[in-house]
């Protein structure tokens, strides 16, 4: 189990590190709206990672997938709880890389890339409530889209499985930051550790509100959990048997045709 941990642990770093460095490139690369970059960035710099890490620990590099996850059964108590400090420090790590080595003008005009409620002084950014609703919800969507889909990864595929949750990610990401059009958002987080890690790296105002980066993912986890215990699984799965069931005797229908097709043609 260590070693999933340490895998989650380095898959983390590494997915905070480029999400972080790209997404602040994005903004800086004079496009007139670097916003339409942000799904693309979040995907090439998820997609990857998530072919690399999923086969070996399931690919959570985030608090919301393993507490899903632990919610589901999916994982133990105890492989969650090593994941969740394997992520935190994983965050911690990829944050401290991004401090050392941003131009220290850049960190500050992003805040290091880091969760932002009300980056931009009085009359700038979201109020609590806003953010608290956009985590919830945001988080829901994603749970919604990732968790079945990961469910089927068996028949859909690995690479389509990992391509449908990066480019879930960024579309909620996407929304978040475009549905307020209030400068001073950083949109949502998604992932506790990243905004806890930035936040003790750069503090300042990523301690304002900080608390609905948290309360909004494992809020979401939680009803997203119900809904899906109360989902009608047995009707579907009876309804697919029934549609086997109806294939086979038509597939058993044509086999049966073509034999005797077969048999009066050898006369």
């Amino acid at each position: 189990m260590w070693r999933a941990a340490v895998t989650e642990m380095v898959a983390t770093a590494c997915l905070e590190f480029t999400l972080t460095t790209t997404l602040i490139s994005c903004f800086e690369s004079g496009q007139t709206d670097p916003k339409l970059l942000v799904p693309v960035a979040i995907f090439i710099a998820g997609y990857p990672l998530l072919l690399a890490t999923v086969p070996l620990t399931g690919g959570h590099m985030n608090p919301v997938f393993t507490f899903a996850a632990a919610l589901k059964g999916v994982v133990s108590v105890v492989r969650a709880a090593s994941y969740f400090a394997a992520q935190f420090l994983g965050a911690l790590i990829s944050f401290a890389v991004v401090k050392a080595t941003m131009d220290r003008g850049t960190a500050d005009k992003y805040q290091l890339g880091g969760c932002v409620v009300n980056g931009g002084g009085p009359g700038s950014g979201v109020g609590a409530g806003t953010a608290l609703a956009l985590e919830f919800t945001c988080t829901f969507v994603l749970l919604y889209v990732a968790m079945p889909i990961f469910e089927r990864r068996r028949e859909l595929g690995l690479p389509t499985v990992c391509a449908a949750v990066a480019v879930a990610y960024g579309l909620v990401v996407y929304v978040s930051i475009t549905v307020t059009g209030r400068s001073g958002y950083s949109g949502v987080g998604l992932h506790p550790a990243r905004c806890w890690a930035a936040a003790v790296l750069f503090k300042g105002p990523l301690w304002e509100a900080h608390w609905v980066f948290w309360l909004g993912p494992f809020l979401a986890c939680l009803v997203y959990h119900a809904f899906s215990l109360a989902l009608p699984r047995e009707e579907l799965e009876k309804g697919d048997e029934l549609e086997e069931e109806h294939n086979g005797r038509h597939l058993d229908k044509f086999q049966s045709d073509n034999l005797k097709d077969f048999e009066v043609s050898d006369f």
